[in-house]
This record gives C-alpha cells, sequence and structure tokens, in this order.
C-alpha cells in the first residue's frame, strides 16, 4: 500500500538501541518517514490511531532521533505517519488507513 502512494521502504522492524524499534522506515522523495503500523480486530475501542498515545510518540521519537543520529547528516527532513489496519485476514475484511505527518517530534527532543 505504501509503496503503491510513492513511499520507498527502505526497512522492516529496524531495531534502534537496545528498546527502540520502527516498524517501517519509508523514504518519500527526499523525506525519510518513520511509519507506526497499528492493527485492531474492529473499533470497538477506537481507532488504531488512538493506541499512538503520549508515551509511544515519546518512545518513537526517541527511537527516530537515535536513528537520524546514526546518519550523521545534517538537516534531514522526516516525518511520523501512522498506518491503521481494521479487520482480520479470517474474516475476509481488512481496511487500511495512512495516516501522514500523524505527530510530531516530541518536544523534548531535538534534532541538529
Amino acid at each position: 500500500m505504501l509503496e503503491r502512494g510513492g513511499l520507498g521502504i527502505l526497512g522492516r522492524r529496524v531495531r534502534v538501541g537496545r528498546r527502540g524499534e520502527i516498524d517501517l522506515l519509508a523514504r518519500d522523495g527526499e523525506e525519510l518517514v518513520f511509519v507506526e503500523v497499528k492493527t485492531r480486530a474492529n473499533e470497538a475501542l477506537g481507532a488504531p490511531i488512538s493506541a499512538v498515545g503520549r508515551r509511544k510518540r515519546h518512545a518513537l521519537s526517541r527511537a527516530a532521533v537515535r536513528y537520524l543520529k546514526t546518519l550523521r547528516a545534517r538537516h534531514v527532513r522526516f516525518r511520523f505517519d501512522v498506518v491503521e489496519v481494521v479487520g482480520s485476514p479470517a474474516a475476509g475484511v481488512i481496511r487500511i488507513r495512512h495516516v501522514k505527518n500523524a505527530f510530531p517530534l516530541d518536544a523534548c527532543y531535538r534534532v541538529n
């Protein structure tokens, strides 16, 4: 789905440090995209994106900053996207939604 939308997938389940993991790492033109994938069988408890709360955004920001530091490149444009997957293959119904620029970098982090 993301590749059909013009994104190039650079990595899946990218480990950053001991605790950090980025579900998908992609490139959209000159922009680096950190993608969080959230799956739910249904939306009875809310949309999958609602699971990307303050703590999760903080952890993703930390992992992204650590990854960016390994690049040693200055002025890298990046964003955080969320891909929502609702349904199950067994039920035969799956809805996928790509939310671009879903949240900003956590305020406690800086990228030089």
